[in-house]
C-alpha cells in the first residue's frame, strides 16, 4: 500500500473488490494503448507519448518496474526465441518485469510485454514462461486490442443514438448492458484465441507446448490456495473476461495434442538458476501482509484483522475478506491538522449510506474516530486514525453488524500501533530460495522450511506445481520461500 491513497468506493464495491482480489488467477490488464500499429513509432520515447504515459501508469499501477539482471536476461532471450515462432518474427519485443506480487502478464499493442515478479514466482520451468509470453504475443498478432477498442466504440455510439437522438435514455442503458456481456464474451473468446496462437507458437519455437497446460493449472491451484477457505472454488460469471480456468486448461491440451511437437524443451535448470533471490510477496515499500497482520516498516505502523481475515495489499489500499460475508478495506487520506477526523470517515469513500454518529476515540496513543454506517444491503464500522500527517482509515463491512462482529472489528482497531525501531530493522522480504533435495528429505520436511505459519505443504506443492503424494527426486531442485 502506498502513502496517501485517497480511494472512492461505493456500497458493495468493497466486498466485490476483496472476493475478486482473493479469488483470482491471472487477469490481464486492459490493453489501452489504441491506434497504434506494432512497431509502428520509437516506444518509450519522449515524456509525452501515448505509448510512454501508459508505460508509466502501469508502473504506478504495479509497483514500478524490478531489476534482476539474470531474469531480464533470460526473459530477453525467450522471447526472442518465441518470437521467431510466432506469425509475426519481425515484431521486436520488450519485456519488463513489474515489482507486484500479482500472478499477471499483459501486452501493449505495441509489444510491450509486461510480467510481474509474482507470475516468475509461480512458474516452474522456461517453457511455462515462454507460454506466457506466447499468449500475450498472441495478442498482439492478431491485434486484439484494436478489434476490441473499435467494438467499445461502436457500443458507444449505439447508445448515445438511443439516448441522446431517439431521446430514450432507457433504451440507451440497455444497449450499453446488452454490449457489455457480448464484449465479456468477446474478451473470452480473445483469450481462448491467444491461447491458441500461443501453443502453436511454442512448438515452432521449440518450447514444450504443455508449458501452458502446466502454468493454466498452476495458475487455478494458487487462485484456490488465495481462497478465503480452503476449498473455496468461485466461478467466473458472465460479465468476466476470462474464461474459466478448467476450460482453458482443457482447450490447452487439446491444443497441445495438436501439435504433436517432437521436441519438449523446458529449460527448468536455467530458469530456476535464474529465479534465485527473486522477492516474494510484498516489497518493503508497499508493506508486508503476514498472515492476518499488515506491518509497514518504512511508515512504521503494524494492523492486524481479526482472526479468519486474508488479506491482499493492493498499490491502492489493503483489501480483505474474511468468514460469514465479512470484509475490510484500510488506505490512508490527507487530513488538515485541526480538521475533526470524524469529517472524514466516509469522504469520497462511500455513497449511498447513511452515518450513525461520530464516537473520538484513542487507540494506542493516537486520536481517532469511528461510526457505523448502512446501506441497503451491507452495514459498515468505520475509523480514522491519526498517524503522522496522514489519517489511516479502516471499513469493516459485514452483510447484518451483529455485535458479535463489532466487537471483533472494534478488536482489530486496538491493534494499530507504532512499530518500534527494531521491530522495523526485523521485517525483511521474502525470498526465493532454490535448493537441491538432499537424501531423505520428503515434501512434508521441506515445506517446514518455508516461511509460512499455515498451509506450508500446500504453497509448496502449488510453488513447484508438483501434486500431493509425488515423490521427490533425491538431487532435484525445488522451490522454498525463505525470509
Amino acid at each position: 500500500m502506498r502513502r496517501s491513497m485517497g480511494v472512492r468506493f461505493r456500497i458493495g464495491g468493497l466486498v466485490a473488490a476483496a472476493l475478486l482480489l482473493a479469488s483470482c488467477s491471472t487477469a490481464r490488464a486492459p490493453e489501452p494503448v489504441l491506434g497504434i500499429a506494432p512497431n509502428a513509432a520509437p516506444r518509450l520515447v519522449g515524456a509525452d507519448t501515448p505509448t510512454r504515459r501508459e508505460h508509466n501508469r502501469i508502473l504506478k499501477a504495479y509497483g514500478g518496474a524490478y531489476s534482476d539482471p539474470a531474469l531480464e536476461n533470460l526473459l530477453t532471450g525467450i522471447a526472442a526465441k518465441v518470437s521467431q515462432g510466432s506469425e509475426r518474427p519481425d515484431i521486436v519485443y520488450r519485456i519488463t518485469i513489474l515489482n507486484s506480487p500479482s500472478v499477471n502478464a499483459f501486452a501493449l499493442p505495441t509489444g510491450d510485454l509486461y510480467v510481474t515478479r509474482g507470475l516468475l514466482a509461480l512458474a516452474s520451468d522456461s517453457s511455462e514462461i515462454a507460454a506466457v509470453i506466447a499468449h500475450e504475443m498472441g495478442h498482439v498478432t492478431a491485434r486484439h486490442a484494436f478489434v476490441r477498442a473499435d467494438r467499445e466504440r461502436q457500443a458507444v455510439l449505439v447508445s448515445r443514438v438511443a439516448n441522446d437522438v431517439l431521446n430514450d435514455p432507457e433504451a440507451g442503458e440497455n444497449s450499453m448492458a446488452k454490449a457489455r456481456l457480448a464484449l465479456a464474451k468477446f474478451s473470452r473468446e480473445q483469450e481462448l484465441e491467444a491461447d491458441a496462437l500461443g501453443i502453436r507458437t511454442l512448438a515452432k519455437a521449440g518450447y514444450d507446448p504443455y508449458g501452458s497446460v502446466r502454468f493454466l493449472s498452476a495458475m487455478g491451484r494458487n487462485a484456490s490456495l488465495k481462497a478465503a477457505s480452503p476449498g473455496d472454488q468461485r466461478q467466473a460469471d458472465v460479465t468476466s473476461s476470462h474464461p474459466a480456468t478448467p476450460e482453458r486448461i482443457q482447450l490447452a491440451l487439446d491444443a497441445a495434442r495438436a501439435t504433436k511437437a517432437e521436441r519438449a524443451v523446458t529449460d527448468r535448470d536455467a530458469f530456476l538458476t535464474a529465479l534465485q533471490g527473486l522477492v516474494y510477496g510484498d516489497d518493503p515499500s508497499q508493506g508486508f501482509v503476514r498472515g492476518n497482520r499488515f506491518i509497514h516498516p518504512l511508515l512504521g505502523f503494524q494492523f492486524e484483522a481479526p482472526a479468519g481475515f486474508v488479506l491482499d495489499n493492493t498499490s491502492e489500499s489493503i483489501v480483505g475478506i474474511g468468514p460469514d460475508d465479512t470484509a475490510l478495506r484500510l488506505d490512508s487520506v490527507k487530513v488538515p491538522a485541526n480538521a475533526p477526523i470524524g469529517d472524514y470517515l466516509g469522504r469520497d469513500l462511500m455513497s449511498g449510506v447513511e452515518t450513525g454518529p461520530v464516537e473520538n476515540i484513542t487507540i494506542n496513543g493516537f486520536p481517532a474516530a469511528t461510526t457505523t454506517a448502512t446501506g441497503r444491503d451491507w452495514q459498515f464500522r468505520m475509523v480514522g486514525i491519526r498517524f503522522g500527517s496522514d489519517v489511516y482509515r479502516v471499513v469493516y463491512a459485514a452483510r447484518r453488524l451483529t455485535p458479535e462482529q463489532d466487537a471483533l472489528f472494534r478488536g482489530s482497531l486496538l491493534s494499530f500501533r507504532r512499530l518500534s525501531g527494531q521491530e522495523a530493522v526485523n521485517v525483511r522480504p521474502q525470498r526465493v530460495a532454490v535448493v537441491r533435495v538432499g537424501a531423505g528429505e520428503t515434501v512434508e520436511s521441506l515445506a517446514g522450511r518455508m516461511a509460512f505459519s499455515d498451509r506450508q505443504v500446500e504453497r509448496f506443492l502449488v510453488l513447484n506445481g508438483l501434486n500431493a503424494g509425488e515423490a521427490l527426486k533425491s538431487g532435484s531442485r525445488v522451490k522454498l520461500i525463505v525470509e
